[in-house]
């Protein structure tokens, strides 16, 4: 393969390429907002809503920066998985409203990666004055957005992508630092329908990556 080096990122030798691989997608899209929102400040507090490929990603960044992190799901399953494994500080159930009202006004930021339909209102409220709504997730169905709550303390909702290759490449540098790789499963090839079929039924944790190396050893 042959590319042009403005395209090519480098790979840190500590950082396992098939962890890497999806922070090349789900890495970048959750870091580059934390960084261009300026929610990368120790002590600050940020919420991630939702915990799957890109959730769990934005757990490890935000930790990894210093920032106090309440994962906010509408599952109560994934909080042992959330504080245990991922390092937040904080769970909140979504659909609980003693949760949700307990913790009005005591985020800086939130960074929601859900795809799903979702109430927007809910976020808005955790937010401190100044504080920050960042969607990265891409419902297929417009969301309803109340203004009255964004001019009382002066919020905001805003959206990003993914980042440009300088960022891409400070990202990588910056998971190679602090040993961040997505969880993944390796797959072979042959075994892709059968994932996409798992993608349907949210049954990964939480990316797959295939295995071209090996696959094509074995068919050769």
């Amino acid at each position: 393969m042959v590319a042009h080096e403005h395209f090519v990122v480098r790979i840190p030798d500590n950082l396992p390429l098939d962890g890497a691989a999806p922070l090349l997608c789900a890495g970048i899209t959750t870091y580059s907002p934390l960084r261009y929102f300026g929610l990368d400040k120790p002590g600050m507090h940020v919420g991630v809503v939702g915990l799957g490929g890109l959730g769990h990603v934005a757990v490890k960044f935000a930790k990894a920066m210093g920032v106090k992190v309440t994962v906010i799901s509408t599952s109560p399953k994934k909080e042992e998985e959330a504080l245990k494994h991922l390092g937040a500080d904080s769970f909140l159930v979504s659909r609980d409203q003693d949760h949700m009202q307990a913790a009005i006004g005591t985020m800086d930021g939130i960074i929601d990666t859900v795809s799903a339909q979702h109430p927007l209102l809910p976020l808005i409220v955790l937010l401190k004055s100044h504080g920050k709504l960042v969607m990265v997730g891409a419902p297929e169905k417009p969301l309803e957005l109340p203004v009255f709550p964004l001019l009382m303390g002066r919020k905001m909702v805003a959206g990003s992508g993914i980042g440009g290759m300088k960022e891409t490449q400070e990202m990588i540098d910056f998971a190679a630092k602090h040993n961040i790789t997505a969880d993944i499963e390796v797959i072979p090839i042959d075994y892709l329908n059968t994932a996409m079929e798992r993608l349907v039924k949210a049954d990964v944790r939480y990316r797959f990556v295939i295995d071209i190396g090996n696959t094509l050893k074995a068919s050769s």
